[in-house]
């Protein structure tokens, strides 16, 4: 799969759209999420196209929020960009903002990933490490009790995200831990920006 657009473009485009670096930082996590679950999953020479979804699926959060999975099918549409690019990042907004399904396994993962990588990298910046790397799920299942810790981040998506995938809640939890520490080990290796 192809997305019709290089990283380097991208990335330009995110920032053209995102200036805010929280922002910018979760699309780098879910970008690489979404690499480590295309590998993990089978699904290996899709790989560079599961992280492009990442990258891109909150193109337009920061600028359009009340618009959010819409906006960023038009300014897509607008730049060339492959409509299964489009397809895929706007499936995240499925029954919030759109009505496109999660169907493809790279879009309910997106789904699933979205909000808990949000979860599990506040629950990781309270620890006295600051990082995932010592991070277990019954840390991340205590605050995931408390509705006041990290209140954006929908337990409800991540639960239907979990369900769409035929997947535990602990199992997508683990998983999504596996593939943050992934990501903190390359940054620790110089081969990415600093992370949480």
């Amino acid at each position: 799969m192809k997305a019709g657009i290089s990283r380097d473009e991208a990335w330009a485009l995110l920032a053209e759209y995102n200036r805010e670096p929280f922002h910018l930082r979760h699309a780098q996590i879910v970008e690489g999420v979404m690499r480590y679950f295309a590998v993990s999953l089978g699904y290996g020479e899709e790989a560079d196209f599961w992280a492009m979804v990442g990258l891109l699926h909150d193109l337009d959060f920061e600028m359009y929020p009340e618009e959010h999975c819409i906006r960023q099918q038009e300014i897509m549409r607008e730049n060339g960009l492959d409509e299964r690019l489009i397809r895929a990042t706007a499936s995240h907004g499925y029954a919030l903002t759109v009505d496109i399904e999660p169907v493809h396994e790279m879009e309910k993962v997106l789904y699933a990933v979205d909000e808990l990588t949000g979860l599990i990298g506040a629950v990781a910046v309270m620890r006295p490490s600051r990082s995932v790397m010592d991070l277990e799920v019954s840390s991340v299942r205590k605050k995931y009790k408390s509705a006041n810790f990290a209140a954006g981040c929908s337990r409800e998506v991540i639960e239907r995200g979990a369900a769409m995938l035929g997947w535990e809640l602990d199992t997508l939890i683990r998983e999504t831990i596996l593939a943050m520490r992934s990501l903190e080990s390359s940054e620790a290796a110089g081969n990415m920006e600093s992370s949480f």
